[in-house]
């Protein structure tokens, strides 16, 4: 089964990235905007490792308009009690606000939900970070519940999370769509 997709909804295309694209990736995470919430950029070699797809994580590119945009990864819990997947996503300053967003994560929930077979999703945002929680919650996330001191934040503090969870049937439809 296919762990590296090609996803496509209008300008946003979700694909797995090529080594060349490590640099701006690395570029993207060091962005004051990003820096802020997933702290320094990861060694252009770890990158390349999840961007290649052999770490535990699987990293894909998120593309606007043909340009390196951001990056979205997911992970898979395989013990059949407990199966689902997780998501993150960082994007550059250009695209904040636009939508990109809620439609990488609408088509790779719909990749891990549809062929991937996961009936649950998670996704851990800084309980801070409002504008990321709007962006799941327009998917279909729901707030689970707050992890205390749950992440070591750019500035040394612990800082809460935000643990919020998809189930195959709360998926929103593409608005763009319908």
């Amino acid at each position: 089964m296919e762990l590296r997709p090609r996803l496509v909804s209008g300008e946003v295309t979700v694909r797995p990235g090529r080594p060349e694209e490590v640099a701006p990736l690395r570029e993207i995470l060091g962005e004051p905007s990003v820096a802020r919430w997933w702290g320094e950029p990861a060694p252009a070699a770890e990158l390349a490792v999840d961007l290649a797809g052999e770490g535990g994580a699987v990293l894909l590119v998120v593309e606007v308009a043909g340009e390196v945009a951001g990056g979205i990864q997911y992970d898979e819990e395989q013990d059949p009690q407990y199966r689902h997947a997780g998501i993150d996503i960082f994007l550059g300053g250009r695209v904040q606000g636009r939508g990109v967003g809620t439609t990488a994560v609408r088509l790779l929930a719909r990749f891990l939900c549809g062929p991937r077979e996961h009936h649950r999703l998670t996704i851990d945002p800084a309980a801070a970070n409002g504008r990321a929680i709007r962006c799941y919650e327009k998917v279909g996330f729901r707030p689970v519940g707050i992890l205390r001191r749950y992440e070591r934040g750019p500035d040394g503090t612990f800082h809460d999370g935000l643990l919020m969870d998809l189930l195959r049937e709360d998926l929103r439809p593409d608005p763009a769509t319908t």
